[in-house]
Order: structure tokens, then C-alpha cells, then sequence
């Protein structure tokens, strides 16, 4: 029996049962000092429940071995699912505190669990066994659960395992720190231009000061490289030195054979090539939209605004990219954004997904949150009231929150030992504006995409459940709903002003116009990125290697022109730091390659909101979370190969 850790009389709420609706985190009751306790008793009784299980005298079986694996952490679970997600929205030198002994602690127990040989052992017999009588979901189980071990090393000598222990605990603590450090300078980029780095875009289109948006361009890719306490350059290379290390220990000549392997992609060539193609096509057609610029930047040279000779510099793209906008599709982002209220984005995809899949939203006012003001808790149902889950949203930007969007799981979906089903808990987080435009709509639209994921997922297993399916395929589900963003029947009952007034038809027509202008500088910029993240990953040494003259050498040799800098620069990649997406995040592109192609069989039946092909959908790949392989379920979806071609026209390479 676990012991309740008190401070005086109180108990820590992590190690009591949680009374509260629908089981939400009672956030109002945990305190700083909470974490650290109850982890250490999740790990106790992890522990406990390991040596139950390798000390079984009966032969191995999925239910006396599988079973209680896919239970263990359920404690851990607990604290994590709360402690990331606020110490990813509402950061203190406290919580940071707590994270720098949370980490190593969650490391070392993670590889004690993938490095304990007798548990492995039972998990390999199980496996080399005749599996026919199993499920196809515990089929999956096992395989991950296999595989995971193999690869972490279980099978490698003492030695090497205590390397790569201790490999894995530096790992996880310098990609803290680095996160700690682009957040510190996202805040003194804000301190300086009062705007968060979130709304640099639409900074950079509005500012008519070029001399300031070029100082903004500067401060905003200089971020985590300024030779100060946040500087990142040094900490990357040893991240990049300790992530070689391991995949040479583990048999790979570099960290991106390593991590690829489980992929859909599978190897770096297979990526490299991806990548390759569309990067040609997307400077082709960047270079088109530079020319389009430099007309109008004439134009202002013409009128005295700029001296003689001046060119498109990255610092004028946004801006005279909107100009460009104007012009072509009479289209101003100033006439837009009204139509657009966070709010009324938000009852946009709740009534998408009613439309799809029939899915109910009813806001629970007084449930615990962890931030009161700003956090609003939905109960999530099916059309028969049906419990799905329960989803927050989190989407206004603060100096304590990092930058960017996601989706967080506080609680996983799975059955119990005793059969019940437990329904998941969601979160959206962005960095939104209270008027948002087409980027950030998308945006929404995108994180609901994930959360549908998770909460619309019938798994029987938390491992496989909801969005626990290769990296280069989670973001299928993300990007195929922002293709409902915008769909005329959808804006005519979300789009409204302040006065209640829908958007005008025309207005739709050219967003929807223009959703491929200024395709080629995104591709280009999303796939530069992409590049740059696998050009690390694919190194077998970071022995001299200055990151600028790194960076400059790749883009020379993709075919990144002058006018386009990364979309993030090595030291504020966080993606490919602490967020895994590491040699991954080409699986943005990778991924709307599967989701454009599964949205056209949307638009061939002739209603986007085909309730009949959206409850296929649906039970295809949002109920089956990953209890089976990616292209086993795109083929039952389709009937064939995934086909690139509307990728290419979506993105107006084509």
C-alpha cells in the first residue's frame, strides 16, 4: 500500500482518488511541493508491480505479462499529465525547479523499465509465440512493447547500457534547458517590441518601417545566439554529440537511421528524397512570387519611398507579400480578422465536428482548471450521450507559456483491469490573437484536429490509443481538418462580426482563392526547416562544426534563395529539441501528402460533409488510435497507394 505524503495533516492530492467531475485534475488543490513526492511513489509502486510481473512462475501469456505492462504508470501518468502541461503554460522558477529533478528522476526510471531483461524476456517469448489467438490491437501492443525494448538497448552489455542511461538523462536535461532558454528570449523579444514572438507574422506584414522590420527579423532569429545566459549554440552541439553517441552505441551510423527506422519513412534517403522534390518545386515557384514583389517594390522606389536599387529582403517578405494579396485577390487581412473571433473560431470546429462525426461540446463552467481565467473545460459526447471526454482550451498567449500550438494529453483513453472505460482528457494551447487571421483560423482548426484524435479513439490499450501512431502520421489528423476551415456552408454559420453579421460571399471566395498564395515561400520555409533538421540528424560527428557556417552550407546546397531564411534557426528549433520531432519534422509535409489525398474523397463524393464517409473516416482512423499500421488503414480507407497530386495542387505547386 502506498503511503500519502502529507505536510502536516494535508494529503497529497496526487495520491488520493480524485472526487472531482469526470475525474479533472483538482488543480486548485496541488501544490509546488506535490510533484516530486508523487512521483516517487508512482516509481515505487511501478516498481513493485515489474517485479510482479517477472517473478510469475506461470509461462509468459499477454495477460499475465501484456496486461499488467500496459497498466503500469498509471500513478506517474498522473503527476506528468499535469506537471508538462503547466509547466508548459504557466512556467515559474519554481516549477523549473521542480522539472530539473523530475526529469533525470522520469529518465532513469524510464530506462530501468527498457533495460530490466527479465521483463523483456517474458515480453520476447510472448512475441516469438504463435499470435493468432490474439486481437489485432494487442498484436500492436506487443509489437511496440518488442520493439521498444530492442531499441532502447536491452539487449546491449552493462557497460553500454549504463552509457546509454546516462546519455538519456543529459538528453532530457538539456533539451529542458534549452526550452527554458527560447523562452526567456521569446520574452525579451517581446520586452523590446511588445508584441510576443507568436504575432511576429503579422507584425512583419503590418510594420511600414523597413529598418524596423529588419530589426525584428534580427532579434527574431538571433534568438537562443546572442552569447548570453540563453545562448543555445553550445548546448545543442552537445545534444547533437550526446543523440550521435547513442545511435552509434545502439548500431547506427547516425541519429536519423536510428530514429527513422519505426517510421513510416523508414530510412534518411527515403526522406532526403521527399524533401528534394518538393523543395524544387517550392523555390520554383517562390522565385515567381519574389518577382510579383519587387514589381510593387518598384513601385514604392518610383514614389520615393526607398533609394534606388533596393531588392526583396527576408525582412520585406510578409509585408510586401500582403501587398501582393491585396493586389491579386483584393484580399486585406484587416477586413477579415473581424469575421474571425477566437470564440467564434472555436464554435466553428465544435460545429464541424458535429456536422462530421456527431460529436457535442457543452462548456463545464465551475470544474477545476489550471488557469481560471483563461482555461475553459468542455464535456465532450457521441449523438447518443456518450461521454467521449473532456477537452480545455488554453489559446491566449502569456509571457509564462512557451510559443506555438499543440495538444496535450492530461489523461489517456483505455479500458481498466476491470473493464471500465476510461475517457481521455485533451487540451488545445496556442497563441492566439482575440481576431484571428486565415493563419491562425488554421491553426484552431489544426490542434482540434489532434484533439478529435484523442478523443474520438476506441482502443482497448493506452499505448495504442488516440494519437499514439508514428510520428510522420500524426499529423494526418491535424491537417485534413483545417481542410474544413474554410468551407462556405461551415463560415456562413461561424464567420460573424461583432455585429452578427455573416461574412459576405465574396469575402469567402477570395480567402478561398488565396489559400495557395504565398505557397511557395511557406513550402519553401517548412521544407528548408525540414532539411535543416535532418542535415543535423544525419551527422556522424559535430567535431568543429560551427552552427552559422552549418546552416549556410545547407541551405546553399537545397536551394534556399537569399529572400527566405529558416522558418527556425538551430537554437530555436524547439521542435527538434524537446518536442520529438527530431529527424521528424518533415512529417508535417509527409503527413498532408496522406491528409490532401484523403480530403479529396471528401470533395469526389460531392459534400465535404459526407456524414456516411465521415463516420468511415472515423471509425478508420480516429477510433483506432495506433492498433494498426498507417498505410494498412489509408489503403481500407481508399483502396489504394496514397497519390501526391493533391498535395502538389493544394499547395499551388501544381
Amino acid at each position: 500500500m502506498l503511503l500519502t505524503a502529507c505536510t502536516n495533516t494535508r494529503e497529497n492530492p496526487f495520491l488520493t482518488q480524485w472526487d472531482t467531475p469526470y475525474g479533472i485534475p483538482p488543480y486548485d488543490q496541488i501544490q509546488v511541493d506535490d510533484y516530486i513526492p508523487a512521483l516517487q511513489a508512482g516509481i515505487e509502486q511501478d516498481n513493485k508491480d515489474i517485479e510482479a510481473i517477472v517473478n510469475n512462475p506461470e509461462a509468459p501469456t499477454f495477460e499475465n505479462t501484456m496486461e499488467p505492462l500496459e497498466r503500469l504508470g498509471q500513478l506517474t501518468g498522473k503527476v506528468v499529465g499535469v506537471l508538462y502541461n503547466i509547466t508548459e503554460t504557466d512556467r515559474t522558477d519554481a516549477l523549473d525547479s521542480i522539472m530539473e529533478i523530475a526529469t533525470p528522476l522520469l529518465s532513469e526510471h524510464s530506462d530501468n523499465i527498457s533495460f530490466n531483461k527479465a521483463l523483456y524476456d517474458r515480453v520476447a517469448a510472448i512475441y516469438n509465440a504463435d499470435q493468432s489467438q490474439l486481437t489485432r490491437e494487442q498484436q500492436m501492443v506487443l509489437k511496440h512493447s518488442y520493439e521498444g525494448f530492442v531499441r532502447n538497448g536491452v539487449a546491449l552489455p552493462a557497460d553500454k547500457q549504463a552509457r546509454l542511461k546516462q546519455i538519456n538523462a543529459d538528453e532530457a536535461t538539456k533539451s529542458m534547458k534549452l526550452g527554458q532558454n527560447i523562452l526567456a528570449e521569446s520574452n525579451a523579444f517581446k520586452e523590446k517590441f511588445g508584441i510576443s514572438v507568436s504575432d511576429y507574422p503579422n507584425a512583419m506584414t503590418s510594420t511600414d518601417d523597413r529598418a524596423k522590420r529588419q530589426a525584428m527579423l534580427e532579434m527574431y532569429t538571433m534568438r537562443g545566439h546572442n552569447g548570453n545566459e540563453n545562448d543555445n549554440r553550445q548546448l545543442f552541439l552537445d545534444l547533437m554529440k550526446l543523440r550521435i553517441e547513442k545511435a552509434q552505441i545502439m548500431g547506427y551510423d547516425n541519429p536519423a537511421a536510428y530514429i527513422l527506422e519505426p517510421k513510416m519513412a523508414h530510412d534518411p534517403e527515403t526522406v532526403d528524397a521527399f524533401l528534394d522534390g518538393i523543395m524544387k518545386a517550392a523555390v520554383n515557384r517562390a522565385t515567381e512570387e519574389v518577382a510579383d514583389m519587387q514589381k510593387i517594390m518598384d513601385e514604392d522606389i518610383a514614389a520615393g519611398k526607398l533609394p534606388a536599387g533596393s531588392k526583396i529582403e527576408p525582412w520585406d517578405w510578409w509585408y510586401y507579400a500582403e501587398k501582393v494579396r491585396k493586389q491579386k485577390y483584393d484580399l486585406d487581412e484587416a477586413a477579415i480578422k473581424p469575421y474571425f473571433k477566437l470564440e467564434n473560431c472555436v464554435k466553428g470546429i465544435f460545429l464541424a465536428a458535429k456536422w462530421l462525426y456527431g460529436v457535442n461540446m457543452e462548456e463545464l463552467k465551475d470544474v477545476p482548471a489550471y488557469n481560471k481565467e483563461l482555461v475553459k473545460t468542455y464535456k465532450v459526447t457521441n449523438e447518443k450521450g456518450e461521454l467521449l471526454g473532456i477537452f480545455t482550451t488554453d489559446y491566449l498567449p502569456r509571457d509564462s507559456k512557451r510559443g506555438g500550438a499543440w495538444m496535450n494529453n492530461v489523461r489517456d483513453q483505455y479500458v481498466d483491469a476491470q473493464g471500465n472505460m476510461v475517457r481521455p482528457i485533451i487540451c488545445n494551447v496556442g497563441n492566439l490573437e482575440e481576431y484571428c487571421n486565415i493563419d491562425e483560423v488554421q491553426t484552431v482548426f489544426h490542434e482540434f484536429g489532434h484533439a478529435l484524435h484523442g478523443l474520438l479513439t476506441q482502443c482497448h490499450y493506452a499505448s495504442v490509443s488516440g494519437t499514439s501512431v508514428a510520428r510522420d502520421f500524426v499529423e494526418v489528423f491535424s491537417q485534413i481538418n483545417e481542410n474544413w476551415a474554410f468551407q462556405p456552408a461551415l463560415l456562413a454559420e461561424y464567420a460573424k462580426n461583432d455585429k452578427g453579421e455573416v461574412i459576405p460571399a465574396e469575402l469567402v471566395e477570395k480567402i478561398n482563392n488565396s489559400l495557395k498564395f504565398n505557397q511557395g515561400f511557406m513550402t519553401t520555409e517548412l521544407c528548408a526547416a525540414s532539411i535543416l533538421d535532418m542535415k543535423w540528424h544525419e551527422l556522424s560527428s559535430v567535431e568543429g562544426i560551427d552552427i552559422d557556417e552549418f546552416e549556410k552550407k545547407v541551405a546553399q546546397e537545397c536551394g534556399l534563395i537569399p529572400q527566405i531564411g529558416y522558418r527556425y534557426r538551430t537554437t530555436y528549433f524547439n521542435h527538434i529539441m524537446s518536442s520529438g520531432y527530431s529527424a521528424g519534422y518533415y512529417g508535417y509535409l509527409w503527413a498532408e501528402v496522406i491528409d490532401k489525398d484523403a480530403f479529396s474523397i471528401f470533395e469526389q463524393s460531392g459534400d465535404v460533409f459526407n456524414k456516411d464517409l465521415a463516420t468511415k473516416f472515423k471509425q478508420t482512423f480516429l477510433e483506432k488510435g495506433g492498433s494498426e499500421e498507417p498505410m494498412v488503414l489509408f489503403r481500407e480507407f481508399t483502396g489504394r497507394e496514397p497519390d501526391n497530386t493533391a498535395f502538389l495542387i493544394g499547395r499551388g505547386l501544381k
